[in-house]
């Protein structure tokens, strides 16, 4: 079970982006697209054939999801994650400092 989702609310901890807030759009392996973080601009070529315009895109990059909490908006702060099984066996996420379980 991975400890950050598609859809869930992460902060940035280190690097240019430190401290700002997106959702999590893909999970690659180790690598998260985080929305509006880790932009960068490609200057890419045109291709006439399938009628692709050329010019800078600005697109999201792969973010190390080491460089990543998941925000916990009760405490409206970045939090860690733990795994655990429930009574009747199903594994909830939860947040390790309030253990309120992530997932509803």
């Amino acid at each position: 079970m991975e400890k950050i989702r598609k859809g869930d609310q992460v902060v940035v901890l280190s690097g240019r982006d430190k401290g700002r807030r997106g959702a999590v759009l893909q999970v690659l392996e180790g690598e998260l697209l985080v929305e509006n973080i880790n932009r960068v601009k490609r200057h890419t070529k045109g291709n006439p054939q399938t009628g692709k315009a050329g010019g800078i895109v600005e697109k999201e990059m792969p973010l190390a999801a080491s460089k990543v909490a998941i925000w916990n908006p009760s405490s409206k702060a970045a939090d860690r994650v733990g795994i655990k099984k429930l009574a009747d066996g199903k594994k909830v996420r939860f947040f390790k400092s309030n253990g309120e379980v992530v997932d509803a």
